[in-house]
């Protein structure tokens, strides 16, 4: 073989990132480019540099220089994870006209200075590293991104401040919204709320109007009462299928008077909105502001439904609005994107028994604190015992429950300290009591939250740092008679307390969704342990999923307060108003394909897709993968028994190529001597 033939084809640069001393504090980097350099020229190398951080404008300047100048064909960047800075080092390449997938960016911070202390093993391995990547990106293809057409409505599912907020926001712009929320009226739990902190606004009074703008806007499609029961298609061209269930009320006639609730005569405990301290009637709308202002018929609890007679509200209905034959409809739309807010769950305080809450009477749950104080509420913000007119004179407050706890949630729910430190206020306020706050730790860490701390402090509401471990009413003495004992370790005096009150709040902690793993799986996206939505990235993407498309806002993603759902609603709304304006969007062509000739219609591959982008076809037999839809995670391709499925960018050819670089096998390949097996 002449010399000109052993030359590979392609023309390699290889650029080693110090990271500042992220990757250089423990890899001896410039001797990792030199070894590049003198060792790699075989495999193509024909330039090997290191720069302090090649990501910063100069360092993507030296690589378009080279390019240019040493006419390379291929680039491998050693540096962070390809999560983070791969699009960078892509656009750097394009930018200097080669195509962008010809660039393999290889980890040597997370995968090796950040997991070693061994300076000399972690130099070597950074070697081998870079080897692979250079063994695996000679087998590169130029590839072209894929476009796919946008469609400028937009699906929100929950209507909670967060999904108001995005409704709005898109609807604003001049583009359709479907706003689907499972209650009967949008609002969430911000419009079962009283005050909110800090600044201590009717919650109400800044909510309802958000409420009516969604109500009145030409933009927004609500669909209360209903639910998302099946998506397909992808990114830009979703259907969806909604269950719109029947309210038994004719909307277009109903004009919201409420003589039929009036006349109703029967009445339930209303365990939802009013925390199980109200009742309600069997029509019903959940609260005065509700948006839509139609009510519904509980046929669960309606005697009609139960007995079959009665039909109190038909009769007294001036509009003849009630329709006791209506069914529930199922609707499909067709949107480009997906954002989802449906909240949170209330953590169940039962399920912490020491704590007495559903078996001493005046243990009391953080929401059913909200409807005690709130002027709309059961009591008409009168703040009572159970017996619904005693006024409490001591009023114990405990913090985390639920929550910063190993045995039910170890995380912290984002919001107990300042709405612990909201109702001492208004204990304060509305009783003049004397009020305990039992803490953990206290943590107020946005504006104005230090301040109103501290407003709580001199109102005088005492503090004791410890965890609670128990709530009886077993009196010890004659001062603990007809009174609740918080049995308390105060850390800060280091000693046990029994603490006498007549009121205890317990500040229960966010939970997921109930039914978040189901929804997760409908919207084809991904759970943590915990049951919150995954985010693309938690610092630098914390509004989209991993599914194109689809994206989250308010506590779906961790517990959060109003501001920060908010903010959310807007990002991701923000993010979709980007998309629609664009027309089209442009998604990364790292794709699975399906070799129908060698496909054996086992389906083994459509049950394990995690994005369901596999389809069947039932007349050829064969399957084949939706682009659009597919993520290129390569479940299918591992799976297939017939090896009819190949990942675009993940080719046999690449990954052996870089397993044998990894290995240094592709080094001095001529002189390797095969190994000689002992002879048994």
């Amino acid at each position: 073989m002449s010399a000109e033939e052993k030359k590979p084809k392609e023309r390699v640069g290889v650029y080693v990132c110090h990271c500042g001393t992220n990757i250089a504090g423990v890899v001896n980097v410039g001797e990792v480019s030199k070894w590049a350099s003198d060792n790699l020229s075989d495999e193509g190398v024909v330039v090997a540099r290191d720069y302090k951080f090649m990501c910063s404008s100069l360092g993507q300047e030296l690589i378009q220089k080279d390019i240019k100048e040493q006419k390379l064909t291929r680039v491998v960047v050693a540096a962070c994870s390809p999560h983070l800075h791969e699009k960078t080092f892509r656009n750097a390449c394009k930018g200097a006209d080669l195509n962008p997938y010809l660039c393999e960016l290889v980890s040597i911070r997370e995968q090796d200075s950040w997991v070693h202390t061994d300076k000399i093993a972690a130099t070597e391995k950074a070697k081998a590293i870079i080897s692979g990547g250079v063994a695996r990106v000679i087998h590169h293809e130029p590839l072209e991104p894929l476009h796919v057409p946008i469609h400028p409505a937009t699906l929100i599912v929950g209507g909670g401040i967060a999904g108001i907020q995005a409704a709005l926001e898109i609807a604003d712009a001049g583009f359709p919204v479907y706003l689907v929320e499972r209650e009967p009226s949008i609002g969430g739990h911000m419009a079962q709320f009283d005050k909110t902190f800090p600044t201590l606004d009717c919650s109400a009074c800044i909510l309802t109007p958000k409420m009516v703008d969604v109500g009145n806007h030409k933009n927004i499609t609500m669909l209360t009462y209903s639910e998302v029961q099946k998506v397909d298609g992808y990114v830009g061209n979703f259907a969806v299928t909604i269950k719109k269930r029947a309210r038994y009320i004719k909307t277009e006639d109903c004009t919201g008077c409420g003589i039929c609730w009036e006349k109703c005569p029967k009445k339930v405990i209303d365990d939802h909105f009013e925390a199980g301290l109200g009742y309600r009637k069997a029509v019903y709308t959940p609260f005065p502001q509700a948006v839509p202002k139609y009510p519904v018929i509980d046929d669960i609890n309606c005697t009609y439904f139960v007995k079959g007679t009665c039909k109190a509200c038909e009769k007294f209905c001036p509009t003849n609005a009630i329709d006791f034959n209506q069914k529930d409809e199922i609707l499909t739309v067709e949107v480009g994107n997906i954002i989802l807010a449906t909240g949170w769950d209330l953590f169940d305080a039962r399920r912490v028994p020491n704590y007495g809450y559903g078996r001493l009477a005046n243990v009391f749950t953080n929401m059913e604190f909200e409807r005690l104080s709130n002027s709309a509420g059961p009591t008409g913000g009168n703040i009572v015992l159970r017996d619904g007119k005693t006024t409490p004179k001591s009023v114990g407050i405990v913090h985390c429950v639920g929550s910063r706890d190993k045995n039910y949630n170890n995380y912290c729910s984002a919001i107990c300290c300042m709405q612990s430190l909201k109702f001492a206020h208004l204990v304060h306020e509305k009783t003049g009591a004397t009020v305990y706050n039992f803490y953990i730790d206290i943590r107020t860490p946005a504006k104005a939250y230090d301040e109103f701390y501290q407003r709580i402090i001199e109102e005088g509401t005492l503090f004791v740092r410890g965890k609670v471990a128990e709530i009886t009413d077993a009196a010890r003495n004659p001062g603990e008679e007809g009174k609740l004992i918080v049995q308390v370790e105060d850390t800060l005096v280091g000693k046990q307390r029994r603490i006498p009150v007549d009121m205890v709040i317990l500040s229960a902690g966010l939970e997921p969704r109930y039914d978040s793993k189901a929804l997760a799986k409908t919207f084809g996206i991904s759970c943590s342990a915990d049951g919150w939505f995954i985010e693309r990235h938690p610092k630098l993407d914390p509004v989209a999923t991993m599914t194109e498309g689809v994206y989250i806002a308010g506590c779906v993603q961790g517990p959060k307060d109003i501001p920060a759902s908010v903010v959310q609603g807007a990002a991701a709304a923000a993010r979709i108003l980007g998309k629609i304006q664009q027309k089209e969007i442009a998604l990364e062509p790292v794709r699975a394909t399906i070799n129908e000739e060698q496909c054996s219609g086992c389906r083994i591959c459509n049950t394990l897709c995690p994005f369901n982008a596999i389809l069947f076809h039932e007349d050829r037999m064969v399957s084949e993968v939706n682009p659009a839809l597919c993520q290129g995670c390569g479940t299918c391709v591992a799976a297939c028994p017939a090896g009819a499925i190949a990942g675009t960018g993940f080719s046999n050819e690449q990954i052996l190529s870089q397993i044998d670089g990894l290995l240094l096998l592709n080094l001095n390949k001529k002189e390797a001597v095969p190994a000689v097996l002992p002879q048994v």
